[in-house]
């Protein structure tokens, strides 16, 4: 019987049918999905994991690979019947190995993204991925859905920090291609196909990851401007005048703010007035913060923004993180929203906006847009909040028409409907429509070559 053979397999302390116990594992962050679980495993090695993959195969049951279960696309839930295995990899949890000389460590998939971070800062190294989860997601989460975060455009996203992978494949078989080259023309690039494939593909139970030198001091600057456009003017002289220093570029919209300051205690900025937009950037130039100050002056001269403030000391630094990470969570407090994570060129972000509130004002007068993300890599959190007057069922019913109208103009203008939190559930039927016809094709044939059964996380991405 399959229940015994994965209970014999992880042994007794790492499974779980408990409903109580189950609770948290089988429901998103925002709630807006539940599922159910024939079984919770927890291994603690790669060859657990493995065993258990093998054992399902052979059952032909499916597995729903689970992390930090941050994830926003219910990517990591298990369906209704009760039929699929949840298995947890928080057990993985083990830093393998750490080469400052190499600008490489090895980790496995249960690590917490800021425990990664601060291994590499211990033996003074610098791992860049950074998001509001850091606390509590898990970098083979991470990894399977490509997530971007706030240093993108210095850095990339997460597929640019791996240098090898650890995966257990559809039928137990454990691919080793932990390397840390840096060249290798030999042949297909494997660790790609499973990076941003979220478990449907194999699971990965290890990384090697890139490592960088420290930043050094960073400077923050918080900057009041009047639209979208200036952000990406203001992007484009900067990055002539300081180059790859500029670490992160974030936009925030002027509802985002509220709401956080309605929500969050003490979340505040430093301007007396209120302004349409702000970006906020983190800039790495050593000891010569004066040079972002004179960058920032001459920009607001030349109309590319009215004010700045620029963070005294560490503590004023994330004062103004954390009105940018808060924002999801005061969003949440605000009632029902529908997440867009999208992505479009650079160039062509205020062209987005202006045709997205057009949109609005047709199809949704009343809704409450929160406008934020990273516009130095083209990626916009185009949230819409419920409107106040609305009950939630006349929300949903209008929700997937809204969605369609902004993917359609999101790949009218070249963009993503997906930029940094996969496709999941949410978003697997707006992929079928929107999507490549020839890459989808292409990806069908490559989960009916590597997961012929469909055992794995079954149901989602395609």
């Amino acid at each position: 019987m399959l229940l015994d053979e994965l209970k014999s397999i992880v042994g007794t302390a790492s499974w779980s049918t408990d409903d109580t116990e189950l609770e948290p594992y089988l429901t998103e962050w925002r709630n807006l999905v539940r599922g159910r679980t024939l079984i919770m495993v927890s291994p603690s090695t790669t060859s657990q994991v493995a065993d258990v993959v093998a054992a399902c195969a052979r059952a032909r049951v499916g597995i729903v690979p689970q992390g930090g279960n941050t994830g926003l696309c219910g990517g990591a839930i298990p369906d209704k019947t009760g039929k699929q295995v949840l298995l947890s990899l928080s057990a993985l949890n083990a830093i393998r190995a750490i080469d400052p000389d190499d600008f490489s460590m090895v980790v496995e998939a249960g690590c917490v993204l800021s425990t990664v971070q601060d291994a590499a800062r211990q033996a003074q190294r610098y791992f860049p991925l950074s998001l509001g989860a850091e606390g509590s997601c898990q970098i083979g989460g991470n990894l399977s859905t490509n997530a971007g975060g706030i240093n993108v455009i210095r850095y990339g996203t997460a597929r640019d920090q791996v240098l090898g992978l650890e995966v257990v494949l559809a039928d137990g078989t454990v691919w080793n291609g932990l390397r840390s080259l840096r060249k290798n023309t030999a042949g297909y690039d494997m660790k790609q196909l499973f990076l941003g494939s979220e478990g449907t593909l194999g699971i990965i139970t290890a990384a090697t990851l890139r490592l960088h030198p420290e930043p050094g001091d960073v400077t923050t600057a918080l900057v009041a401007i009047q639209s979208a456009g200036q952000a990406v003017e203001l992007l484009a002289r900067l990055r002539h005048r300081l180059a790859d220093r500029i670490q992160a570029f974030e936009l925030i919209s002027s509802r985002a703010v509220r709401f956080v300051q309605r929500h969050i205690p003490n979340a505040k900025l430093p301007f007396d007035e209120a302004h349409p937009w702000y970006v906020l950037l983190d800039t790495a130039v050593g000891d010569d913060a004066g040079i972002v100050e004179r960058e920032l002056m001459q920009a607001i001269e030349n109309g590319l923004g009215v004010d700045a403030c620029i963070a005294k000391n560490t503590t004023e630094a994330e004062q103004f993180w954390r009105t940018r990470h808060s924002i999801s969570e005061a969003q949440r407090a605000e009632g029902e929203s529908l997440k867009h994570d999208i992505s479009v060129p650079i160039g062509r972000m205020d062209e987005f906006l202006a045709r997205g509130d057009s949109l609005l004002s047709e199809m949704m007068p009343d809704a409450r847009l929160v406008a934020f993300g990273h516009v130095g890599d083209g990626n916009v959190h185009y949230d819409v909040s419920r409107p106040a007057a609305w009950t939630g069922g006349d929300f949903r019913a209008r929700n997937s028409a809204l969605s369609d109208a902004i993917y359609a103009v999101v790949t009218d203008l070249g963009g993503s409907i997906s930029a940094e939190h996969g496709i999941g559930t949410f978003k697997r039927d707006s992929l079928a429509r929107f999507g490549n016809p020839i890459e989808m094709e292409l990806m069908r044939t490559v989960k009916k070559a590597l997961d012929p059964k469909n055992i794995l996380n079954p149901g989602k991405v395609i």
